[in-house]
């Protein structure tokens, strides 16, 4: 773990302001999947009671994100933002946070514009790279022909998704033939275009920051996959984090704090900082990277990230000796610290 000033252990508070908890529940999901939404909902509005704070959970079950928001006013509430999208919607996380802002809501997380970045990965490495941050190389195919590339084993990842949607053992190919398949694959089934990268064969780790001005490194993840000799299992797939039961969710094992050497250990939070602050982040993200020859590179950013008991962010958290519930109080903080009435700055 590593800070830059006591980030956790402030003193300031939400100012007595209640919290808004918007959480998106569509109608439309299976229903195991809305039980499990409704688990995690209820995760966090118990966390940000025993944190102290008065809560009002707002369920969004449609996209008339306004009909919500009417009985609040922007300078008695602070908003924590866990809606991912509007039930209906695709990729509107951005959309939600741009309705808060133009009704002047204080809200968790990044801003639209970093939310809308974040869910474009073509836009998301151009933009490192602008920035001298490392990061594979990379193309994106918008039709089946693959000609000029000529780097193996690669990986092929729907250029708009999040969440490894899209990313199986299959996504990664060792022949032209295989990249063209998988190509198709992606444009026929996702209705998108097909991001090509190079396949970075190492370790794998999650960052999780906290803070704005000050930023606070949690202990750092690593995804460990010595279970499987496969590169092309050797992924963060989709059935990894959504299908238990599965071998990948079953068998990767996510062990914190890392094993890093004190050299790499430097260098991967240098780097971390370094894309948190030029990426434009606020509050906290999860980065993550893969360590190929020495090079850290950055295989994605999640500015909003996951922030459920049972995330690798959550989990770093505990193994620094921070409860639940002081995560998501200092996140309220961090907001309150925004406030147009009683902020702190």
């Amino acid at each position: 773990m590593s800070r830059e000033g006591g980030i956790l252990n402030s003193h300031d508070d939400g100012l007595g302001l209640p919290v808004l908890l918007l959480f998106n529940l569509d109608p439309a999901w299976p229903q195991a999947d809305a039980e499990s939404a409704l688990q995690e909902a209820a995760a966090l509005e118990t966390g940000l009671v025993k944190g102290g704070h008065a809560v009002h959970l707002v369920l969004v079950r449609t996209p008339e994100l306004l009909s919500y928001l009417r009985g609040f006013r922007p300078e008695e509430v602070i908003v924590f933002n866990a809606c991912e999208e509007l039930p209906g919607v695709v990729r509107s996380e951005a959309l939600v946070a741009q309705t808060l802002e133009r009704l002047g809501f204080v809200y968790s997380g990044s801003r639209a514009e970093v939310l809308s970045r974040s869910w474009d990965k073509a836009r998301v490495r151009r933009f490192l790279a602008r920035c001298g941050l490392p990061v594979p190389y990379w193309r994106v195919y918008e039709r089946a022909e693959v000609d000029g590339w000529e780097r193996f084993p690669a990986i092929v990842k729907p250029a708009l998704e999040h969440c490894s949607v899209g990313l199986s053992p299959e996504a990664v190919v060792f022949s032209r033939a295989e990249l063209q398949r998988r190509v198709r694959y992606v444009h026929e089934t996702f209705r998108q275009p097909a991001l090509v990268e190079d396949f970075v064969d190492g370790r794998e780790f999650h960052v999780s920051l906290l803070g704005n001005d000050e930023l606070e490194i949690l202990p750092i993840a690593e995804m460990d996959f010595g279970a499987f000799d496969d590169p092309r299992e050797r992924i963060c797939s989709y059935e990894s984090k959504f299908c238990p039961g599965s071998k990948p969710y079953e068998q990767i094992e996510v062990r914190v704090p890392a094993l890093l050497s004190l050299e790499e250990q430097k260098r991967l939070e240098e780097i971390a900082r370094a894309v948190y602050r030029a990426f434009g982040c606020r509050d906290y993200a999860r980065l993550d990277l893969r360590l190929r020859d020495g090079v850290f590179y950055v295989l994605d950013v999640n500015p909003n990230p996951d922030i459920s008991p049972e995330t690798s962010l959550a989990e770093a958290a505990r193994v620094a000796g921070y409860p639940y519930e002081v995560v998501l109080s200092r996140l309220v903080r961090l907001v309150a610290r925004r406030h147009p009435v009683r902020g702190l700055q």
